[in-house]
């Protein structure tokens, strides 16, 4: 489905399938702790949200043995994720609440209960340049943060998942008339993300393109805005996102790739990696997995609930 101009409801944002994204954005654009998220059109608010962690399900104590990594965590008391603070929809502290909401917030949030009992999470700030290393160095217990399973990143992390599937898409300002697709950036000068997909991607989608990274997408945005790059190339559910928050910019075209989402997790640790699946498997077939989408990116989604993705359906995962 084609980006609609902007005068289509703001609620045709994003739509994400089991194998691709189908996409219906406005061109204006599309938010720690266990309490539940408030974000702007989900239905029944903090109640319905709180509702989905209350009914979580709650791992056996046969199904946690002595010494693993989820003893540990049970132990400890809460579940240590490396993430984001600054991705709405996906995951983004609440300003007056201090809470962190949405899709990977609220999936980190279930992952917790389902090792501790309570959703209780320690959110530790991560770069997609550092992700790899805090894992292999044990300082996170999990990466939830939009992570793209790719065979080359499997060589030093597992991947639980796939969770959630994408795209990436292209983002302009708000005034650009010439771009209307990723075919429109040849030649152009196009800002990405270190170490996405989209600096492998693009050379391909957009031949005699030239690239700008920047470390984080709060940074890319900003370079957007400032005229300091055409476009922006990134995942489209992160560009949803960043237009949702900053009418200067907006989505064109449809998603040109097929992105999957893992939960990135220790590579060493396969025990672990098989725990994470079985849980993934359990809250999508009891319809947690589909109220947690329906109370966070399904709150500005034309239609119904998108299929799971199935567990080990890409390669790396």
């Amino acid at each position: 489905m084609s980006i609609l101009s902007r005068n289509v409801t703001r609620r045709r944002a994003l739509t994400i399938a089991a194998t691709a994204v189908t996409v219906a954005l406005a061109a204006t654009g599309c938010g720690d702790g266990g309490s539940a998220p408030a974000l702007p059109g989900a239905a029944g608010g903090d109640k319905a949200a709180q509702s989905v962690f209350d009914a979580a399900p709650v791992a056996s104590d046969a199904e946690i043995p002595a010494g693993s990594t989820m003893d540990k965590i049970r132990k400890r008391g809460y579940l240590t994720v490396g993430g984001s603070l600054d991705a709405p929809l996906l995951s983004q502290q609440n300003p007056v609440t201090g809470e962190i909401e949405g899709f990977d917030a609220d999936m980190a949030k279930l992952l917790a209960k389902y090792i501790i009992g309570k959703p209780e999470v320690k959110t530790v700030t991560i770069g997609t340049q550092t992700r790899e290393a805090m894992l292999q160095a044990k300082e996170v217990d999990a990466v939830f943060q939009t992570y793209t399973i790719t065979p080359q990143r499997a060589t030093q992390v597992a991947f639980a998942g796939p969770y959630l599937t994408s795209g990436l898409a292209v983002a302009v300002r708000k005034d650009e008339t010439s771009i209307k697709s990723v075919k429109d950036l040849a030649g152009k000068t196009v800002i990405v993300g270190a170490n996405t997909p989209a600096v492998t991607a693009l050379p391909e989608a957009a031949p005699g393109s030239k690239q700008v990274a920047f470390a984080t997408d709060p940074q890319a945005v900003q370079a957007l805005l400032q005229k300091r790059g055409d476009a922006y190339v990134q995942d489209f559910t992160l560009l949803a996102s960043n237009a949702k928050s900053n009418p200067g910019m907006k989505v064109v075209g449809e998603p040109f790739t097929t992105e999957a989402y893992g939960i990135g997790l220790n590579h060493e640790d396969t025990e672990f990696k098989e725990f994470v699946n079985n849980w993934l498997r359990k809250i999508q077939a009891d319809g947690t997995w589909a109220k947690v989408w329906q109370n966070t990116l399904g709150s500005v989604v034309e239609g119904g609930t998108p299929t799971p993705p199935a567990i080990g359906s890409v390669e790396g995962s």
